[in-house]
């Protein structure tokens, strides 16, 4: 294994600092300003922010193949990261950000050539949004069989029934497409009852109902999370994606790569908040010497960056077993990942949180936010048990006879 970066890896890398250091960070405080008069519409600085980091190549810099960049899984994790010191705005502006990149995946893999050319260009462009409906309240959606969205056939067209919730990037009025998930056919065996489906945001029976808060916040920054109705939706035969009972495969070919992808920005966020916990703790003196000196303190800032060089050897091993072996070969890694990455670094932003006292609580710093995305992460893309569940059992194949 090799996890040297190359040229072109080391080129992105100080393009994006910088577009970080003069366009990003200076841009936060304004664009949380712009979120909250805004409403769920994207700030209006982020089509300026969209325009520079497209003008510095630094554009679709997750997607390979010709679509993308065309770089690797190893290339762009080291970018990811770096993205991830200003999750909410960072991959916006470079076109990086979820859920569109798992769909522009998603549709560059499997989608049609009019699907591609109706949907994916535009999103590629950086021109609307898009949502991925998988995630039900009435079901336990931890178990993706378990949906129970009907997807059902009549003549030249598909009509769908269902409710969806905490489908995130929804809110968004740029958002003008569902990549839905739901039931074909139930009498099927389990991983082929599925299948996905394109729904236009304007279709009639489609229900925006409303945004769901997360810990308190609306996140309207990505999109917001919505609760979506489906009652009756006709949409053509030909906006399914791929076969008919192909929606878990599907579903699968997509996660891979967004889990990894969240874990990369996740290490970002994590060495932000160690350089807050560092600058605040040298900065504040408490029973007649600086934070710094204290032991706990200390104790914390090398846990922090123990855990941060454990956590990215480990994501940049499964990003080259992904490039070397393909996503099946790395599925071992993607979820040790997955399970890994959240829960550490929300660990570390507690301890930056504490070092910071109550203004680690409040909307003067960013850590809170950073805390509240970590924390709803070992959600997203699957919740910690299920990922320790299943490589559980892959660890017991090999112990039975």
């Amino acid at each position: 294994m090799n996890f040297a970066f190359d040229d072109t890896t080391i080129e992105l890398q100080a393009k994006l600092r910088a577009f970080m250091d003069e366009c990003v960070y200076p841009a936060e405080h304004a664009f949380e300003e712009q979120s909250a008069a805004s409403g769920w519409s994207p700030p209006p600085l982020l089509e300026d922010l969209k325009g520079e980091a497209r003008k510095r190549g630094l554009w679709n810099l997750f997607l390979p193949g010709e679509e993308g960049a065309g770089l690797t899984n190893l290339q762009y994790a080291p970018l990811a990261e770096i993205m991830g010191r200003s999750p909410a705005i960072a991959p916006a502006a470079t076109n990086c950000a979820a859920p569109d990149t798992g769909n522009m995946e998603l549709l560059a893999q499997f989608g049609s050539e009019w699907q591609r050319k109706e949907y994916l260009e535009p999103l590629l462009g950086g021109e609307i949004r898009s949502a991925f409906a998988m995630t039900e309240p009435d079901v336990a959606s931890s178990d993706a069989t378990n949906i129970s969205t009907s997807i059902t056939r009549d003549g030249d067209e598909y009509v769908i029934n269902g409710r969806k919730w905490f489908i995130t990037g929804a809110m968004n009025p740029n958002c003008k497409i569902f990549i839905v998930m739901g039931k074909t056919n139930p009498d099927a065996p389990s991983h082929r009852q599925q299948s996905m489906i394109l729904v236009p945001r304007g279709t009639p029976g489609v229900t925006v109902r409303r945004g769901m808060k997360v810990l308190g916040y609306d996140d309207g920054d990505h999109g917001g999370h919505a609760e979506i109705l489906f009652e009756d939706v006709r949409v053509p035969a030909d906006h399914l994606i791929g076969e008919e009972g192909g929606g878990f495969a599907i579903a699968q070919a997509r996660l891979g790569p967004g889990r990894i992808h969240h874990c990369m920005r996740l290490i970002g966020m994590a060495e932000r908040a160690v350089d807050m916990m560092c600058e605040r703790a040298l900065s504040r003196s408490t029973f007649g010497k600086p934070i710094a000196q204290q032991g706990v303190v200390q104790d914390w800032i090398a846990e922090s960056r123990v855990k941060i060089e454990q956590l990215r050897l480990l994501v940049l091993k499964t990003a080259w077993l992904m490039d070397t072996a393909g996503n099946r070969g790395a599925h071992a890694e993607i979820q040790a990942i997955k399970i890994a990455t959240p829960v550490t670094v929300e660990w570390i932003l507690d301890k930056a949180i504490q070092v910071h006292g109550a203004g680690g609580l409040s909307q003067d710093f960013p850590l809170a936010g950073l805390w509240v995305a970590a924390r709803s992460l070992r959600f997203a893309d699957g919740p910690d048990e299920v990922h320790k569940r299943s490589l559980a059992y892959r660890e017991l194949k090999k112990h039975m006879s």
